[in-house]
Formats: structure tokens, C-alpha cells, sequence
């Protein structure tokens, strides 16, 4: 109550706070980063607090920590990873901007720092507010919660969603013509981890009844400190601040990976930092996070739409191992659908006796689903009583013997009609203006068909696994008559929404998703691992080696179940016999080659073709592998560490860590060559939690016992077989 009774001396807020604003305790004085949070849980959890001298908001979870100045204007003023002690923010700015009926406002944010380098906290009480910005009216705390109502229907390694606190702060603009435009600012801090996320709602409760537009919104601007000295450079190629690792719910272009696929962060020149090394003030460090099109929303009263989120990662490492593991933890908390990593095969038929068949063999060998996959002739664009029938009877099959069922569907680069493909606008025309070519516009009639006519199929037919290939990839389309958009400037916002509303939809459902796009962060569950898709018609034992390679490269950033590898039992786009596996029995070693290095790595692969086994020979083999993968598949879904790249020359191999398991560590380490290898290989241990001394148990159970040395590692000497392998757990 103290500082709303501040607040109102000030003359700079009206009476509209909540008692839950004013019941914050106080910021605590414990310790701050006990420990490191990849190895073991901190102590703290996130919380909001207020300063001693009640005049700040302050974020922390004992990891990092967000420090707001109260007032009309409020600021962010300190930014800070407690683990390495770096301040990320030089300079103050607005909290977020906003285009509405064409003009820009700013919200909250101060002005008047003269030096742009650096800011110290007594500088704060020297700036000033604008009147024609959008000013704080109140503000809230609460507790996290779920974006996506995922169905836990299946094994994860995280079963969780995210916990910590929410900061809400609400803005109001003082003109008449704005009167019940309201914008509402949120911060999310998680526990456990150095994380947050920020987005913002915008809501018209007009009382004149009034439409508003939406036609830009910038949901987070920081000021951040520059990563190089650069006295002349151009600003694309100059470094980003690697302290602060940013993604947004934003992605698409079919690139895999995060910071490729990203489509609103954008890095920007600060020619009021005057004081910076750049001679032409070209250095990069001003964070501002939007779409490059729209959104370009019309709100009626009573209507409100929300920015995409973006989350923001306090790295304290430019070691590559070590961020890659913070980025996996990051996808891990706030993604937790996607550590699902169901067993599946794809099937190239239709044929219900082939389905049933290969149903059989996935329930024998312990498989658990089964991908009517590319070419196989599923369509479920079919909506008819007669295809609807036929897929309902195969999927009570499957589901009778304890197996999933879903298939493939494209949506991109494929040619629907003029009325309904993407309209380039530049020519006006459906002629290769979008991301694939020809490719149809999820907004068109056709578009809004096609969603509608999927989530029919699975209703109707208990369909578990939605392989969605060419998932809408970010093309713009300046069609004025589809209905799903009004033109230009809104068709990529509003394909986005169409397409994360599917896949939100699909997971109240529990059904399973795979798409080559990503879209973790509003559902999907795995992305290709990255490949070349012609690799898969090299002979047998280059893919072997390629396959490693794939995964090795595919899981720096990406947990193992996020990335899906590719297994042509059957030819895949050429290469003939020596290509393939099948027959399935005379090539028994790389098909069990493969299967253990996919599964060793905690990475499911496509085994396309129309069945798992030929002979009880293979049925035993593919058996046993699964076996093994189930017997150790919370620690095969942990986490990697990169040991030696694979190229053919020597060995090569991964390690899993998890200090929360019994298995702290599984080692597997191959050897490419035609003859056996002895090798000493040093195992870093660090991420292990292991950091005194480590039992080691070879595939035979044989144990020893090492002494962890100063730099947190162990050199142990290991016989590889002739292009075989090796695996080791650590204990």
C-alpha cells in the first residue's frame, strides 16, 4: 500500500491497483547463483519483489535478474546473469512500441541519458517521461501458466510444465482518442533456469466503440552492450551480443535450426550511443523483436490480440558445448511436448493388409507407431465416408495391439488453382512468388478447407501422428479475396495463427507431430535432424558414416528427441540395391548398425519401407535393439556431449549426461575402420555431477572404478571392433 500511496503523491498513476500488486515481499539478500544450474537444481525459484526503498520492481530467480523503475514511465533498468555477473543493458529504452491507425507510441521507457555506454542505477532519477507515451496504470503478479495444453498420453523425459512468475504491467494512454486502448506487457521468469519471456496484449475497450488497427508491434526493445570493437564494419557482419541468446515463437523456412528459421530478431545500429568505437555508430546492439510483415490486425471493442513471445537466455560461456546445453534446457522447460520421442516406422502402403501386418511387427518388436508414410496413398484430404471408414478400422487395429497410427500430408509447394495459390506481389500473379514455388495460401478457401477437412480425419478416425511436410513456410500473399486475410499486410500473421492453432489443437488431442519447420514453441514435437535427403540413396556403408555425422551436427542445439534420421529399408530417391537394406536379413549388420548409433544417440530414424523384419533372424536383431533402447531410454534421451566428429578416419563418438539418473553418463564410441583399434579417449565428466571419482561398466558388465581428474575428465583406453562399437555406462 506504501508505494501506491507513493505513486498517487506523484501525481503519475490513478488509483487502479490491485491488492495483489501492493503484497510483494521484499528482494531478498540470500545467495545468488548456487551452484551451476546444468549440473544440479538451484536453490532458488524465480519470484517478483519489491526494493527496500519500495521504488523498484525487481524479476529474479537467483540465477538472473530484471529491475523495473516504478512510475508513469516505468523502465527497465538492469538486466543482469548472476552467474557471471554481466550487466547486458547500457541504456534505457522503451519497454515496447506500437503502430495503431498509423502512429507510432511508444511504452513506457525514459529519455535524457547523455552517455549511451554504460548506465548507473543514480542516473535513473535525472530522466523523464513523455506524456504522449503509453503510461503504467497498474500492475499484477501471478503464477505461470501453460501455453499449450499438451495430452501426456505418451513417454517424455519431461512430463512438466514450466513454473515461476508472471509480471503483468498495464498501460493506458492519457488522449481522449486512445481512451480503453489498453496494452499489458508481460514477464515471465522461470525457475531453475537463467530464462525469461516477454510478449505483449493489446485490447480495445473503447467506450466510443471504435476499430483499431494493429499494423506493427514491437514487443521488446533493449538497449544491449556490443560484442566487438569495430572502428568501420557494416553492421550484418558485425557480432551480436553473446551474452543474451534470443528466440521468439516467430520461425519458419524450413531452415532446422532456431537462429536460421527466426524471423523477428533483429539487431539494429544506435546512432544516439555517441560514444561508441564505430566511427559511423553502425555497431548493432539494439535488440527490437517484430515480425518483418504486419501483423496488421483490426480490433473491434472488446477484441484484443497478442505479439509473438520471445524468450531470452542469459549465456555465461562462449563455449559451444556449454550453450548448446543451455539452449536444450531452454527447449526442455518450456517445450516439454517436445522431449516425447515415440518409437515409430514409416510405411510405404496403404494396403490394410500390409497395415495390419506391420502393425503386428511393431507390437512384437516393441515398436510403438506406425507413419503411413510419403507415397503410400493415404490422403486425408478425403473426407469421404468411405476413406474415413477404412483409416477408423486400421487405427482401432492398431490401438487394439497398444500401436499408434497417423500418416503424411503436404501443404506446400504444391499447385491448387489460381484462386487459391499465393499471390506474388511484385507480379500479382500465383507464378513462383512464394518460398517453394507454387505453393497455396493458407488464408484461401481452399487453405481454410484443408485445415478444416484434417481435423475431421482425425476426429473421425483416432489418427495418433500427424506428419505435416510443408508446413506453412512464411510465404506472403497479396490476394484482396481470400477469406482468411484481408491483403498483404496481414496474410503472414494470419497464416502463422492458422498454422500454430492447428498444431496447439492437435495437442489437447495428444496426437503426435512431425514437421520440417520450427514450430516447437507453439506445439511440434520433432524436426528433421538435418540431412541431405540424397544421401539416402549412397551405398550402405557411406550412409552408415553420414548418418553419424547428421546426428552428431543435429544435436548441438537440439535435444536428441527433437531431431527425427532417415532409414531407407526400401529405395528411397535412387542408388539401387546398394542403397537400401532390404532384403532385410543379408544385410543384418548395417541394418543393426544403424538402428544402434539412431537409438544410441536418443534419435528415432524414418525405417521406411513395408516391414521391420523378414526372417526371425531380423525380427531377434531389431528386437534385442529395442530392448536395449527401452532398458536405457531416460539416459539415451539425455543430453549430449560432442567426444570426436565422425569422418571415416578414426573413431568417432557421443556421450549422454544426466546427473539426476542413476546413469550419470553412456558413452558409445565406433570405429569406421576395417580393423580393430585401441584408442585412449578422455570422457569429460563435468556435466556428469560426478566430480571425485566415476564407476564405469562396459556392455558386459565388467566395472572400474577411475579418479576424476582436476579438469573434471577421466582417460580411459578402449577396443573398438572393426566397424563396430562400444558402449559404456557411467555411474
Amino acid at each position: 500500500m506504501r508505494i501506491f500511496l507513493l505513486f498517487l503523491f506523484l501525481g503519475l498513476v490513478t488509483p487502479v491497483f490491485t491488492q495483489q500488486s501492493c503484497s510483494l515481499p521484499f528482494f531478498p539478500s540470500g545467495k545468488e547463483c548456487d551452484g551451476d544450474w546444468l549440473v544440479s537444481k538451484p536453490g532458488a525459484k524465480a519470484g517478483a519483489f519489491l526494493s527496500q526503498d519500495e521504488r523498484d520492481i525487481i524479476l529474479w530467480n537467483g540465477l538472473a535478474r530484471r529491475t523495473f523503475r516504478l512510475g508513469a514511465n516505468l523502465a527497465c533498468y538492469d538486466l543482469r546473469n548472476l552467474c557471471s555477473g554481466e550487466q547486458l543493458l547500457r541504456a534505457v529504452k522503451p519497454e515496447a512500441r506500437v503502430f495503431l491507425n498509423g502512429k507510432s507510441y511508444n511504452i513506457g521507457g525514459l529519455y535524457g541519458q547523455k552517455q549511451q555506454g554504460y548506465l548507473l542505477p543514480e542516473w535513473i532519477d535525472g530522466l523523464v517521461g513523455k506524456p504522449e507515451d503509453f503510461q503504467l496504470a497498474s500492475w499484477e503478479v501471478k503464477q505461470i501458466s501453460p501455453r499449450i495444453k499438451w495430452k501426456r498420453n505418451r513417454w517424455a523425459s519431461s512430463q512438466f510444465d514450466p513454473t515461476g512468475v508472471e509480471l503483468i504491467f498495464q498501460y493506458e494512454h492519457a488522449s481522449a482518442a486512445l481512451e480503453g486502448i489498453k496494452i499489458y506487457v508481460h514477464y515471465e521468469m522461470y525457475d531453475y533456469l537463467p530464462l525469461m519471456c516477454k510478449w505483449v496484449t493489446v485490447r480495445n475497450d473503447s467506450p466510443n466503440g471504435q476499430t483499431i488497427q494493429v499494423d506493427e508491434l514491437i514487443n521488446e526493445i533493449l538497449a544491449a552492450h556490443e560484442e566487438e570493437s569495430a572502428v568501420v564494419g557494416r553492421p550484418d557482419r558485425m557480432k551480436r551480443p553473446h551474452g543474451l541468446y534470443v528466440e521468439s515463437n516467430y520461425c519458419f523456412n524450413n531452415a532446422m535450426r532456431a537462429e536460421l528459421s527466426d524471423q523477428s530478431t533483429h539487431w539494429i545500429i544506435d546512432s544516439s550511443y555517441t560514444s561508441q568505437v564505430n566511427y559511423d555508430y553502425n555497431t548493432p546492439c539494439v535488440l527490437e523483436v517484430y515480425p518483418n510483415v504486419g501483423p496488421a490486425v483490426s480490433l473491434g471493442r472488446g477484441e484484443s490480440m497478442e505479439s509473438i513471445r520471445t524468450w531470452e537466455l542469459l549465456l555465461d560461456s562462449y563455449d559451444r558445448e556449454r550453450t548448446g546445453l543451455a539452449k536444450r534446457r531452454m527447449y526442455r522447460t518450456i517445450a516439454p511436448w517436445a522431449t516425447q520421442n515415440p518409437i515409430f516406422m514409416h510405411l510405404t502402403t496403404t494396403d490394410p493388409a500390409v497395415v495390419r501386418k506391420a502393425v503386428d511387427q511393431c507390437a512384437e518388436t516393441g515398436y510403438e507407431m506406425v507413419i503411413l508414410s510419403f507415397g503410400s496413398g493415404l490422403n486425408m484430404e478425403d473426407t469421404s465416408a468411405a476413406n474415413i471408414s477404412k483409416f477408423r478400422e486400421l487405427a482401432d487395429y492398431a490401438h487394439s495391439k497398444g500401436i499408434g497410427l497417423g500418416g503424411y500430408s503436404l501443404f506446400s509447394s504444391r499447385r491448387i488453382s489460381d484462386e487459391d495459390d499465393v499471390i506474388d506481389p511484385v507480379t500479382g500473379l500465383p507464378d513462383k512468388g512464394a518460398f517453394f514455388g507454387n505453393a497455396p495460401c493458407m488464408g484461401s478457401k481452399w487453405g481454410l478447407a484443408y485445415l478444416a477437412k484434417l481435423r475431421r480425419f482425425f476426429e473421425e478416425t483416432g489418427f495418433d501422428i500427424f506428419e505435416n511436410d510443408g508446413p506453412y513456410p512464411g510465404d506472403v500473399c497479396a490476394s484482396v479475396s481470400h477469406p482468411g486475410h484481408i491483403g498483404l499486410a496481414d496474410s503472414q500473421w494470419k497464416q502463422m495463427e492458422l498454422q500454430k492453432g492447428l498444431y496447439r489443437w492437435m495437442n489437447e488431442r495428444g496426437i503426435y507431430i512431425n514437421a520440417p519447420d520450427w514450430y516447437f514453441l507453439d506445439g511440434t514435437h520433432k524436426i528433421a535432424m538435418g540431412y541431405r535427403e540424397t544421401n539416402f540413396s549412397l551405398p550402405r556403408e557411406e550412409q552408415v558414416v553420414m548418418n553419424r555425422q547428421h546426428v552428431y551436427d543435429g544435436t548441438w542445439e537440439k535435444a536428441p528427441s527433437m531431431g527425427w534420421m532417415f532409414v531407407p529399408l526400401t529405395q528411397y530417391q535412387g542408388g539401387g540395391d546398394a542403397a537400401t537394406i532390404e532384403p532385410l536379413e543379408e544385410h543384418l549388420d548395417v541394418y543393426r548398425t544403424l538402428m544402434m548409433q539412431n537409438y544410441g544417440a536418443g534419435a528415432q530414424a524414418c525405417y521406411r519401407g513395408p516391414r521391420l523384419y523378414d526372417t526371425d533372424k531380423t525380427r531377434e536383431m531389431v528386437s534385442s535393439v529395442v530392448a536395449w533402447y527401452k532398458k536405457y531410454r531416460e539416459i539415451l534421451n539425455s543430453d549430449i556431449i560432442h567426444l570426436r566428429r565422425p569422418d571415416g578416419r578414426d573413431w568417432d563418438g557421443i556421450m549422454h549426461v544426466n546427473s539426476g539418473l542413476k546413469e550419470k553418463g553412456f558413452v558409445l564410441l565406433f570405429n569406421p575402420l576395417r580393423e580393430n583399434i585401441t584408442r585412449q579417449v578422455k570422457l569429460p565428466l563435468y556435466y556428469t555431477g560426478l566430480h571425485k571419482s566415476a564407476t564405469l561398466a562396459d556392455e558386459k558388465g565388467r566395472k572400474s572404478v577411475y579418479e576424476v581428474a582436476r579438469d573434471y575428465s577421466i582417460s580411459i583406453e578402449v577396443t573398438i571392433p572393426a566397424q563396430g562399437m562400444r558402449w559404456i555406462i557411467i555411474e
